[in-house]
C-alpha cells in the first residue's frame, strides 16, 4: 500500500484533486509493502529555483523527481520514496500545446517521477522505451490515453 500526502504550494483552485492525484502515485507503486510518497505541485517561480538548484537548469520543468535516501525511512515506517515535484504552471502550458486534458498531463508526470523514485530511468533508448511501455500501461489502467501519441 502507498500512503501519498499532497502539498499545494499555490492557490488549489483549477489543479487536479488530490484523489486524482493520489490515485496516480498508486497505480505507479511497483514495490511490495507499505510505502510513502510526497507529491508537491508548486508554481513556477518555486519550480524554477528548484530546477536551478539540482539541475543547473534555470527555467521550470515539469516535473523533478527526489529519491529519499535510505536514511530518511525511520524504522517501523513504511518505506519514504521520495518526493515528486510538479510545477503546475509547467503542465498546464504542455498540456494546452499538446491538447490533453490537465489531468491526464498530471498523472502521466506523477506515473513518471514515481517510476523514477523507483530506479527506472530514459538515459538510452532501450531504457526510455521499457518506461514508456510501463506508463502507457498504467495509464490505460487509469482510463487514460496513451501520452505519447501524437494528437492533431
Amino acid at each position: 500500500m502507498l500512503e501519498v500526502r499532497v502539498q499545494y504550494a499555490l492557490p488549489r483552485a483549477g489543479w487536479p484533486a488530490p484523489r486524482t492525484l493520489h490515485q496516480a502515485a498508486r497505480a505507479a507503486w511497483r514495490g511490495q509493502g507499505a510505502a510513502q510518497v510526497l507529491l508537491r505541485v508548486v508554481d513556477a517561480e518555486e519550480g524554477r529555483h528548484l530546477n536551478e538548484a539540482f539541475r543547473g537548469r534555470q527555467a521550470a520543468t515539469n516535473v523533478l523527481s527526489f529519491p529519499a535516501p535510505p536514511e530518511a525511512t525511520v524504522p517501523g515506517d513504511p518505506l519514504f520514496l521520495g518526493d515528486i515535484v510538479l510545477c503546475a504552471h509547467v503542465l498546464a502550458g504542455e498540456a494546452r500545446e499538446q491538447h490533453k486534458p490537465l489531468a491526464a498531463h498530471f498523472a502521466h508526470m506523477i506515473v513518471h517521477g514515481m517510476l523514477h523514485l523507483q530506479g527506472l530511468d530514459h538515459q538510452t533508448a532501450a531504457e526510455a522505451e521499457a518506461m514508456e511501455t510501463i506508463e502507457r500501461e498504467m495509464l490505460d489502467g487509469l482510463g487514460y490515453p496513451d501520452p505519447y501519441e501524437e494528437l492533431p
